[in-house]
């Protein structure tokens, strides 16, 4: 498990992104990054869908790697939530990946999924509420969590991230979402990322993890090499 309810270990990163998706970097270039970062583990979580068809060549970038140095890597997958119910975008075949890693990049409403602009246009012509959006959001998510957990190992990416796109402070998520989401993510032995790059979850939400028991884990969120193993938010939470 990479990650302990009572903090967070700062030489494992759990969530970088390659050249063969939404990063710059192969594969050993970014194991290079995490060796001079003084790293002990590096996951991959390069995002994919049913189109994808490089899953066993990523697969085997990683295995090939592993032969090369002591660093712990783990294959894993950025999947998103794509409907209320939780149903995630799967590739046809997850193949080698070690680990899930759920997202909720867009809110999944009435047969669409609204981007960030999209959410906050919502808003302001009062089609939804900060209520509304908080709790499909948090709804989402946990359904996700509880159909990947079916399958794979999971960890949840940059919770509620969405929320803060479109303009809304976690604050507007009441208690009891809250509690739900957090219980959520122990029903499903998820790992909870607080990601460097999106600055989520809020250090409320990580309290409320911490006390519950789930486990989090320091994530980057690297697109280019440079940003593996570098932490600022991540400190102060």
């Amino acid at each position: 498990m990479l990650g302990r309810a009572e903090g967070l270990d700062l030489r494992r990163d759990a969530h970088v992104h390659t050249g063969f998706a939404a990063g710059r970097d192969a594969v050993g270039v970014l194991v290079a990054a995490a060796d001079r970062a003084g790293l002990a583990a590096l996951t991959f979580a390069d995002q994919v869908g049913p189109g994808t068809a490089w899953l066993p060549a990523y697969a085997d970038s990683v295995r090939r790697a592993r032969q090369r140095t002591e660093i712990e890597l783990l294959i894993a997958a950025e999947i998103e939530v794509v409907q209320p119910d939780g149903w995630l975008a799967w590739p046809g075949d997850l193949g080698d990946v070690e680990a899930v890693s759920v997202a909720v990049s867009r809110l999944p409403v009435a047969g669409a999924l609204l981007g960030p602009r999209e959410v906050r246009a919502a808003l302001a012509s009062g089609r939804l509420s900060a209520a509304d959006v908080a709790e499909i959001v948090v709804g989402a998510t946990v359904r996700g969590l509880e159909r990947a957990a079916r399958y794979a190992p999971t960890q949840l990416a940059r919770p509620l991230s969405l929320l803060t796109q479109a303009g809304l402070d976690d604050a507007v998520v009441p208690a009891e979402l809250l509690a739900d989401l957090v219980a959520g993510c122990r029903e499903a032995n998820a790992l909870v990322e607080v990601s460097e790059a999106w600055r989520s979850p809020s250090p409320r939400l990580v309290r409320l993890l911490a006390e519950a028991g789930v486990p989090v884990a320091a994530a980057s969120d690297a697109r280019y090499a440079a940003e593996v193993g570098t932490w600022q938010y991540v400190r102060s939470i």
